[in-house]
């Protein structure tokens, strides 16, 4: 989650990576859920992607911005193109 390359900046960016794990574009299985969190160790924000244990399959930094205004978006999920 350390690359900075790889931060998703926009809520459309979000939007994008929502509908790609929903569509299973990314190869991930078992997926429960995704929710938006914090890095305990150094405050990144960051969406977490999790299996129905609540284990971690996938994450992702955000900004602090798509973390305050992305919420609504990762609760209610993505809208339908």
């Amino acid at each position: 989650m350390n690359n900075p390359n790889n931060i998703i900046d926009s809520l459309e960016e979000l939007e994008a990576f929502l509908i790609a794990i929903e569509n299973g574009g990314l190869g991930l299985t078992g997926v429960a859920g995704v929710a938006l969190a914090t890095n305990n160790a150094n405050g990144q924000p960051f969406v977490a992607v999790l299996d129905d244990k609540h284990q971690l399959l996938l994450a992702r930094n955000v900004t602090q911005e798509v973390f305050n205004t992305g919420k609504d978006l990762v609760r209610n999920g993505p809208k339908k193109h």
